[in-house]
């Protein structure tokens, strides 16, 4: 009976950081979607992309640890992935520079398998 509820307490808690993971990378799409307008604020457009950077940097940090719960070749994977997106934010922010068009997606792709 206790073990049953601890792992209910488990299972609930995986599901409630995917939802939280969802929402944070929902709300980071959302941001990279309005740097398509050229006239976005210069202020807006560092915001938006050091959101992304600092919630990757969360992640990737996160999917380093050992104690990180998921199978070691999709950690591995879902660091490159974050490598990249937070090399290409600073690249965009620094120089403009990059793909806007496929730092949405591969954000959106992420987000989407969260669910």
């Amino acid at each position: 009976m206790y073990r049953t509820t601890y792992d209910d307490v488990l299972q609930d808690s995986g599901s409630d950081a995917r939802q939280r993971e969802y929402r944070a990378l929902s709300h980071g799409v959302e941001l990279l979607h309005t740097l398509r307008d050229e006239d976005t604020a210069e202020t807006f457009r560092s915001e938006s992309l050091l959101y992304i950077r600092r919630l990757w940097t969360l992640f990737v940090e996160d999917l380093a640890r050992p104690e990180n719960g998921l199978p070691e070749e999709l950690r591995a994977n879902l660091i490159s992935i974050g490598i990249w997106i937070i090399k290409e934010a600073d690249c965009i922010r620094h120089t403009r520079a990059g793909d806007i068009e496929s730092l949405i997606a591969v954000n959106a792709a992420v987000r989407d398998a969260l669910k």
